[in-house]
């Protein structure tokens, strides 16, 4: 019979899967990394995992699951529910997270959420966000997106939000002279400020660049637009930025100063005039954001 302390959890990025046993946030039983290849090949390398260590410690109570996207979330009871839907990454459209779990775990409960949700509602329950009913947490790394929970709830419609592929200006000419990355829509936000934008703009990856290089600016115009569309639509009362191309650190004093030159003086609210810092953050929970989201689903 499941255990009811015991809860699976995996994060599922473009690069990376990590798939854990744990029983809280600090105290993680079994852990693993497996590289984001084939669903067939990361299916079978997740269920790999947890059936080795199902004698171990046990059949988990449930298994949270905090996943790239887009990801059918809409419905808990449809028979697609945490299905990759449509993808630049090849091979995953219809690929099922709740089905591969089931073939290990058919007893146990099943959440699937974005990533990026998931990895608010982390901070929001141990990290940056303590106590707070609305936040917005960007990840940029393979992809770009972003979590948005309003009034302590992810928020989800139809689907869920897309802010990666969202529009926004580029009037700097070395921004207008890229055509970007993104399959779908070419100068999307992800399909210029993603790793592997920045990769096909520069050279180079974005942690080979250094600190005063011209990306970095470049790289804040975008996402300084992003961050103010954000603001003047959802309100969030913090914006936090992980990932890996946010790991570096030059990057937020440029993000936060072009925000509050774009937003021109609208939004006057305490947090963005004086307090900045604290607005715009790093996340607490570091890489483990994502990991501990899934967490966060179900435990």
């Amino acid at each position: 019979m499941p255990n009811s302390e015991l809860f699976g959890a995996v994060e599922a990025g473009g690069t990376k899967v990590i798939c854990a046993l744990v029983d809280g946030p600090k105290t993680v039983r079994a852990r693993t990394r497996i590289p984001t290849t084939t669903p067939h090949e990361v299916f079978a390398e997740v269920c790999r995992f947890f059936r080795g260590n199902t004698n171990k410690y046990g059949i988990p109570d449930a298994v949270g699951i905090a996943t790239f996207g887009p990801v059918n979330i809409s419905d808990p009871r449809a028979e697609d529910y945490g299905t990759i839907m449509k993808t630049p990454k090849p091979g995953w459209e219809n690929a099922s997270w709740p089905k591969a779990i089931r073939e290990v775990f058919p007893q146990s409960r099943v959440v699937v959420e974005t990533d990026v949700n998931a990895a608010a509602l982390a901070e929001i329950r141990w990290g940056a966000a303590k106590q707070m009913s609305d936040v917005v947490y960007f990840t940029v790394g393979t992809g770009v997106g972003a979590g948005i929970v309003s009034n302590g709830k992810p928020l989800h419609g139809l689907l869920h939000p897309e802010v990666g592929h969202i529009r926004i200006p580029r009037e700097a000419d070395e921004m207008a002279m890229f055509p970007g990355v993104c399959p779908f829509h070419g100068d999307c936000l992800e399909g210029v400020a993603s790793g592997p934008a920045m990769q096909a703009r520069w050279g180079v990856p974005p942690e080979e660049l250094p600190a005063g290089h011209e990306a970095w600016e470049v790289e804040a115009n975008a996402l300084s637009w992003a961050c103010v569309n954000i603001i003047c639509t959802v309100s969030p009362r913090r914006i936090i930025i992980g990932g890996g191309v946010a790991q570096e650190e030059t990057l937020f004093p440029l993000l936060r100063k072009k925000v509050i030159t774009r937003l021109n003086g609208y939004i006057n609210a305490a947090p963005i005039v004086r307090e900045m810092d604290e607005f715009i953050v790093p996340p607490a929970l570091g890489q483990d954001a994502g990991l501990l989201g899934a967490l966060a689903l179900v435990g």
